[in-house]
């Protein structure tokens, strides 16, 4: 079997030439529907230029608040910066006050240029929930509707997107509702991670909740959840009938994943079948390299950020602890050069590391909610300030 195809897919044949359809986003045409997705900490123009440099369709700019925005916070401003010749700016918003959303939106569009806004209904994080923001906000249909018909007004000819979970958990599910929302309000597609809040991001996605809701709205469905290798997003678009998918930890390590990805999806062959370890050296070293060159900052602080990233590149490789360690502790650019140096870069991804899990990991996990929060889906509510901390993890 090929070293870099698990025996989940191991019968799989790429899609017929045809058989996948391009995307239209109001007007935006994505000819191969991939879409990085958007990650706080993580999506920045120097990943996001890394990544689009291997191909796929859109890249979403990492997740900033309403809120900060309108009060000109500037490290707000400065997570929203594109870059100077990025073809398409897609930015993911997240607000729980229609009135700091249309704000935030329409300063988006006069000083950014914004193409294309994503609306985050999706994060479970605890400091969030429990003040009803995040993943809790679906369950309020009525406060659902309020934002995202405030975010789509402003935007006016602006595509509007939005992504949400299946749910608070399986006995409070939502994602159907959402999407019709969504759909009746003016967005022109959605993202589903497949996962409840619950969940977090334990157990396997349900990609039969992706198919339901595909069935259930007219507007295109983007399936988000265990994509780790090409031929998951060939596979998860056969079960589902999804109009494309959304690639988020599976390429964090692995960006040339979305040149496999518009390979399989085109009809071809993955371009990388066998990934080196001489790659991933050389793809570090220019990740690193573009940070440095987009921050203003001294070279160890930019380093420092790009430790979490130096571990999910070697995540599944065989580099031994020794030089793990050091790639975890590295301080300089010239640290990891060195470091790289000691790769055997002929080495390729064993079996057991293709799918070796990056990034968030936990659950599942009790939501944190708002006292009688589930008494009422119908009920109208207003959110306090808490429940826009600037966190991401859809």
């Amino acid at each position: 079997m090929n070293p870099y195809k698990s025996a989940l897919n191991e019968n799989l044949k790429p899609f017929q030439p045809g058989e996948v359809s391009p995307v239209t986003l109001g007007p935006i045409r994505l000819e191969t529907p991939v879409v990085l997705a958007p990650m706080a900490g993580v999506t920045d123009w120097p990943f996001r230029s890394l990544c689009s440099g291997w191909g796929a369709a859109l890249y979403v700019n990492q997740m900033i608040t309403a809120r900060a925005l309108v009060e000109e916070n500037s490290s707000t401003w400065k997570l929203a910066e594109f870059g100077a010749n990025e073809a398409i700016r897609s930015i993911q918003l997240y607000g729980t006050d229609p009135k700091y959303v249309s704000l935030a939106v329409q300063m988006l569009k006069d000083r950014l240029g914004v193409d294309h806004i994503d609306m985050n209904f999706g994060c479970p994080a605890p400091k969030v929930t429990r003040n009803g923001g995040g993943a809790a906000i679906p369950f309020k249909r009525r406060l659902l509707g309020a934002i995202v018909e405030a975010a789509v007004k402003a935007a006016d000819q602006t595509p509007v997107t939005i992504k949400f979970r299946k749910g608070i958990d399986e006995q409070n599910s939502t994602f159907l509702d959402s999407g019709r929302i969504a759909q009746d309000l003016g967005c022109v597609a959605v993202t589903l991670h497949a996962r409840t809040a619950t969940d977090l991001y334990s157990g396997h996605a349900d990609w039969d909740a992706i198919a339901e809701l595909v069935q259930s709205i007219d507007i295109p469905v983007f399936g988000n959840g265990d994509i780790w290798e090409p031929w998951d997003a060939l596979r998860m678009m056969r079960h589902t009938g999804a109009a494309g998918v959304e690639i988020g930890r599976g390429c964090l390590g692995r960006p040339w994943l979305f040149a496999d990805l518009v390979s399989v999806l085109s009809g071809r062959e993955p371009q990388l079948t066998q990934p080196t370890l001489g790659l991933v050296a050389e793809v570090m070293l220019d990740h690193l390299n573009r940070l440095l060159e987009f921050y203003d900052e001294d070279e160890s602080t930019v380093v420092r950020r790009f430790r979490k990233h130096a571990g999910w590149y070697v995540a599944g490789w065989p580099v031994g602890k020794e030089l793990r360690r050091h790639i975890h502790a590295v301080s300089s650019f010239g640290e990891l050069e060195s470091i790289t140096n000691e790769f055997d870069h002929d080495a390729i991804l064993p079996p057991e590391g293709v799918r070796v899990k990056r990034s968030h990991t936990g659950g599942p996990r009790k939501v944190a909610l708002p006292e009688n929060w589930l008494a009422d889906p119908q009920e109208a509510v207003m959110l306090t300030p808490d429940a826009e901390a600037n966190v991401s993890g859809g």
